[in-house]
């Protein structure tokens, strides 16, 4: 998908997957509410009317870096003076370029939330990170894969010892006495 999206696109789609913020947010990003040294960024105000903080990982630091002299005052954009209908169709654009199919810029902030839940974040710290008031939110953001499911309910079988052999026949056993 990235390879698809025009070169001026790219970095504000790797934000938008690094840090699950809305497009919104980004567009809205100035280089006042970076803090830089404490890799995190301070939304003054967000969909939900309060502020919260995002804490950036290497890619968005890289992305940040990048657009470091690109615009530098302090009341600048991060991304400059791209609008959302500009950022959307371009996007459009490239997932119809990539053969993929009923996906939007807005589903970025959907990946986000499933590859932290398939990394390990607990869906508590999912809902903080995308600012999501209640769980119900964070649960319909996240899509987790079905290989992730299938390994998930395999570490059951720790429960169980490594062969799970005592159980079997003790399954079988109630089994067979029920009949």
């Amino acid at each position: 998908m990235l390879a698809a999206c025009p070169e001026w696109l790219r970095p504000v789609v790797g934000f938008a997957v690094s840090t699950g913020m809305r497009r919104g947010e980004i567009l809205a990003l100035r280089w006042l509410d970076v803090d830089r040294i404490g890799e995190r960024l301070l939304l003054p105000q967000t969909k939900n009317g309060e502020s919260r903080i995002v804490y950036l990982n290497a890619l968005a630091l890289q992305v940040l870096d990048a657009r470091t002299g690109v615009t530098s005052k302090t009341i600048d954009h991060v991304f400059g003076n791209l609008t959302g209908e500009q950022v959307s169709m371009a996007f459009k654009r490239a997932a119809s370029a990539a053969n993929i199919e009923d996906f939007r810029f807005h589903d970025l902030r959907h990946t986000a939330a499933s590859w932290l839940r398939m990394k390990g974040a607990d869906i508590h710290t999912v809902a903080q990170l995308l600012g999501h008031k209640d769980l119900r939110m964070a649960a319909r953001y996240q899509h987790l894969s079905p290989v992730f499911l299938a390994d998930a309910v395999r570490k059951l079988d720790d429960v169980f010892g490594e062969k799970a052999e005592g159980p079997k026949l003790q399954i079988e056993t109630v089994a067979q006495s029920a009949s």
